[in-house]
């Protein structure tokens, strides 16, 4: 677990940590931008030259991220019906990522936590949040 110190201030690793972090999750909307969402609702990730869901391929049925990227990148475009039936899991997750960038940027040039003194007690409960939420809204589509 990351060294937090006497004044429960972030450390200059951990401030780093936070800046790099931040950059990555811009990295993220900037290649949802570029990337024009698959009209089937998942596939997007291809542009990238990734392989198909290796889930998908083997099932037939989606996996739990299937249509994440579309989603994101129909988000980036306001296209938010679009994102909702690509994966309806994609839009908290969107919402976390954008407010994720100013908090994580605050922090990392600020020196000081903001809004909690706890903040990787949060990052867990919002991650298993994030992760029960994304399970639910799978296997209701399974169902459906």
């Amino acid at each position: 677990m990351p060294q937090i110190d006497a004044q429960n201030q972030p450390s200059r690793s951990i401030r780093l940590l936070l800046t790099i972090i931040a950059l990555g999750l811009i990295t993220v909307f900037v290649i949802a931008f570029r990337l024009q969402p698959d009209e089937r609702g998942f596939g997007t990730h291809q542009q990238l030259g990734l392989p198909p869901c290796t889930f998908r391929e083997f099932t037939g049925v989606n996996c739990p991220h299937c249509g994440m990227t579309t989603c994101f990148a129909n988000v980036v475009r306001g296209r938010f019906a679009a994102a909702w039936n690509a994966n309806p899991a994609g839009i908290p997750l969107v919402a976390l990522f954008a407010c994720g960038i100013p908090w994580c940027l605050a922090v990392g040039t600020s020196g000081r936590w903001l809004g909690t003194q706890e903040p990787f007690f949060y990052f867990i409960v919002i991650s298993l949040g994030y992760l029960t939420l994304a399970l639910l809204v799978w296997g209701l589509r399974i169902l459906l």
